[in-house]
């Protein structure tokens, strides 16, 4: 397992849960993982921390008393001070539809009950690591796009483009790499990490959602789909 944060540098998650046992279970662990812990038991309480004091990621159950998870999550992205806000959906449903849903509402990851604690800890720091922006190489850019690495900001003829931590990281691998195209396997391994089971289907996802972020109206699409190869940025082979 990996190494705990320190005390100087605590992550705050707020995991939002109306299982009693379930939570304290959660909290037992990612306590022990150098983590603090915020609770909330139903999807309006969610909302209200979040507006008090911004978490660095969120724990968000599918279903919650009087608010779905998925309304919160829909909620949080429609705000511009949460948009960004790293949010992991948890949920009992298993169906390919659901976990589509989810993404496709603004969740950055997702897992399905019952869990195994390692998996989701592996999934927490590698969202917090895409959120957080080790980023240190100054400007990278293609064609009117351009990224700043140090401010974490993404323009695009100038306008401020907001992505969320997942697509922000696609969006640097795929600038780091003009023209090339990776596979759907070379992207949850560059983005996600070796260590976490993600689905291809995800990147798919992922991938409409940066397209959205990053193409206006009247603007060529720079993300081009090549068939039964992957995903380039590569405006040309449109």
């Amino acid at each position: 397992m990996a190494e705990a944060y320190s005390s100087l540098a605590k992550p705050t998650i707020l995991v939002v849960e109306d299982e009693a046992p379930l939570l304290t279970l959660l909290r037992y662990n990612l306590e022990k993982q150098g983590f603090r812990v915020e609770e909330a038991a139903d999807g309006q309480e969610a909302l209200l921390r979040v507006s008090e004091a911004r978490p660095d990621l969120v724990l968000l159950d599918w279903m919650l008393p009087a608010l779905s998870g998925i309304e919160v999550c829909r909620q949080l992205r429609r705000r511009p001070g949460t948009r960004d806000l790293p949010i992991i959906m948890v949920t009992a449903r298993t169906e390919d539809q659901d976990a589509v849903r989810a993404l496709d509402t603004g969740a950055d990851d997702y897992i399905a009950k019952p869990f195994a604690m390692d998996a989701l800890l592996a999934r927490i720091r590698a969202l917090l690591r895409r959120s957080g922006g080790a980023a240190t190489k100054g400007a990278i850019s293609y064609r009117d796009l351009s990224m700043d690495q140090d401010a974490h900001r993404v323009t695009r003829n100038g306008r401020a483009l907001h992505l969320g931590p997942t697509e922000y990281r696609l969006l640097e691998f795929f600038l780091q790499h003009p023209g090339r195209v990776f596979t759907r396997e070379q992207l949850l391994d560059a983005v996600w990490g070796r260590d976490i089971h993600v689905e291809p289907r995800t990147v798919d996802v992922h991938i409409r959602r940066l397209r959205k972020a990053i193409n206006g109206p009247d603007e060529v699409d720079l993300i081009r789909t090549v068939r039964s190869a992957g995903y380039a940025l590569d405006a040309e082979g449109h």
